[in-house]
């Protein structure tokens, strides 16, 4: 390829190895260049965004037992972090505002942190089994309000604080990403000798050098601080 540097291990002219320099040609940085691959969006797929939760966006958070929340600090470092407890642990306290138990986790509180940096953050609800998913953008404020916390579950110790999120974005994203993966087909699941164990991992991971010991850590988290 001309003009390409010669060695993919070797910075060339500007620091640039050849990797770099095909990433370089090849990548899209304005809009315009996105709209030459993709076409403006359908019709309905503009007018479905909401701005509060209708009918259909409450009976979905009510029977949803799993959500991926979406954060990023002042600098844009980013976070995902999957919230659970049983179906409706997610309370909607009105049309646009939405409340998320905090349940206690590793404690590193990654996606907390960013939210008092930043409280704009992005969820994706799941109910296993349905391919369409609900996705709901808005921003976040912390509270340990003692009667927003009343009552709320978590599938397992009192939540020590909350996510109110008010909606500014909400709507149904189709089954797409859903049935491209598989996701809930039991016969696409990797087998339980595809993957070392959870305790196998992290032990490699932390260098611990005791299996034993990481595999009875984690048990030991999951029965008795779940």
């Amino acid at each position: 390829m001309i003009g390409a540097p010669q060695s993919v291990n070797r910075a060339g002219a500007g620091g640039l190895t050849c990797q770099d320099w095909l990433v370089s040609q090849h990548e899209i940085s304005t809009l315009q260049q996105l709209r030459e691959l993709y076409p403006p969006p359908a019709e309905r797929a503009v007018r479905k965004e909401l701005d509060h939760l209708d009918r259909h966006c409450r009976q979905f958070i009510a029977l949803c037992p799993f959500v991926l929340v979406a954060s990023s600090d002042a600098q844009g470092a980013c976070d995902v972090s999957p919230k659970g407890g049983p179906a409706g642990f997610v309370r909607v306290l009105e049309d646009q505002r939405l409340l998320i138990p905090d349940a206690a986790g590793n404690r590193r509180l990654d996606s907390l942190q960013n939210m008092l940096q930043n409280p704009s953050v992005g969820l994706l609800f799941l109910i296993p089994g349905l391919g369409e998913t609900l996705r709901v953008n808005g921003r976040v404020v912390l509270t340990r309000d003692p009667a927003l916390l009343d009552g709320l579950q978590t599938g397992g110790r009192p939540s020590a604080l909350a996510l109110v999120v008010t909606v500014a974005q909400a709507y149904l994203h189709c089954a797409k990403s859903i049935l491209r993966s598989g996701l809930w087909s039991v016969e696409s699941w990797p087998g339980p000798d595809e993957l070392p164990s959870a305790a196998q991992i992290l032990n490699d991971h932390i260098g611990i050098g005791d299996l034993a010991e990481s595999a009875a850590a984690l048990a030991d988290s999951y029965i008795n601080r779940i």
